[in-house]
């Protein structure tokens, strides 16, 4: 039925899909499963706001907020890599 709806999934993604809660959802391919299965988004997504809490970044010290979860550290170029202990 979604074949027919103009979605074609992957084996590993409907497996993601059927069996798990998936990482991600294209809203294009949202919109074809709410056409196929005669829904609305809201009848399909679950809100987890327990989950969007614990992503929060709660820096325990204020000198420390670079070693916080969920900060981003820059990576470095193949030019800016520090030289290799001799």
């Amino acid at each position: 039925m979604l074949a027919d709806a103009g979605l074609e999934i992957s084996l590993g993604k409907m497996s993601a899909l059927w069996t798990g809660t998936p990482t991600t959802i294209r809203l294009d391919d949202l919109d074809v499963f709410c056409h196929v299965l005669g829904c609305q988004p809201t009848d399909l997504l679950v809100p987890e706001p327990d989950k969007v809490a614990a992503r929060k970044q709660q820096p325990t010290d204020k000198g420390a907020v670079n070693d916080a979860p969920g900060v981003v550290k820059p990576r470095f170029g193949p030019n800016d890599r520090p030289a290799p202990p001799v």
